[in-house]
């Protein structure tokens, strides 16, 4: 199903919680990284050790629950966005969840959005307890406070438009895009800490200053900062660079250079390249 759908099923999400006994006392690290690819940052920025080191990069992370702090480091350097904190020792039937969000505007405390499952199905209204991010949290923290029946059900969340709120951006969809009047800038513009390129940790102010000092192709910024050099190869990476460059150069985005792929062009299994036995 999880290689289907990309919805990770029951069973693996039971595989890898802690003990209930871990779980009560504070918390811990979720990791839902189900699939072998080449990835290790959380367990190379893990202060703790609580995830053991790689002997090859596509193995999958192991988490010791004992050693972790639930500090957070880890969920905030993984370029898939598949680990979450959660604390089910507050009682009082809630608990805390901690995702990582790549959107902006970022909630502010005190917020109410809406908490969905995996599928992005509503699950419930959830207040935001605090928005974390430094440099040791590239990706922004949100933690929210749910219902301990539904924890390890909710996994993202979405603004609620409330008319109380007409005007102001917070409550905006951050995909949402307002044609600028005549004679007015454009002045919904993502902010510098925006992840550009997940699996590099690189920001759109990093591309931003690069354009600035002349670098106005995609393989350029590519070669200057790794940018698109990840697992992804930059499928990700590579149309949000060429936006920025056509947006800040006034280039049309089609005559802007795109990055140059080298054979084989999408991925391909091992077996392809060996001979038949």
């Amino acid at each position: 199903m999880l290689i289907r759908t990309g919805i990770v099923t029951q069973v693996l999400i039971e595989k890898a919680l802690p003990s209930p006994e871990r779980r009560a006392q504070g918390p811990y690290a979720m990791i839902e990284c189900f699939q072998e690819i080449p990835c290790n940052p959380c367990s190379i920025s893990c202060p703790f050790h609580a995830i053991l080191p790689m002997e090859d990069i596509n193995e999958l992370p192991q988490l010791v629950p004992e050693l972790c702090t639930g500090c957070g480091i880890c969920a905030g350097v993984c370029p898939g966005l598949a680990i979450f904190i959660i604390d089910e020792s507050k009682g009082d039937e809630k608990g805390l969840i901690s995702i990582p969000y790549e959107f902006s505007p970022l909630p502010q405390k005190g917020d109410v959005v809406m908490a969905v499952d995996r599928e992005g199905n509503p699950v419930e209204e959830a207040q935001v307890i605090r928005v974390v991010q430094s440099k040791k949290i590239p990706t922004p923290l949100v933690t929210l406070e749910v219902s301990l029946s539904k924890i390890h059900g909710i996994r993202f969340f979405q603004p609620i438009k409330n008319e109380e709120y007409i005007g102001d951006d917070r409550n905006t969809n951050p995909t949402t895009t307002v044609e600028p009047k005549d004679g007015e800038e454009d002045t919904l513009e993502m902010a510098d800490e925006t992840i550009a390129c997940r699996c590099e940790g690189i920001t759109l102010g990093d591309i931003r200053r690069l354009i600035h000092e002349g670098y106005t192709t995609v393989d350029e910024i590519k070669r200057i900062s790794r940018a698109g050099m990840g697992p992804c190869q930059a499928r990700t990476c590579g149309p949000l660079i060429a936006q920025e460059i056509a947006r800040m150069t006034g280039v049309p985005i089609e005559e802007v250079d795109p990055s140059l792929h080298r054979p084989p062009t999408k991925s391909l299994p091992l077996a392809f390249f060996m001979e038949d036995n």
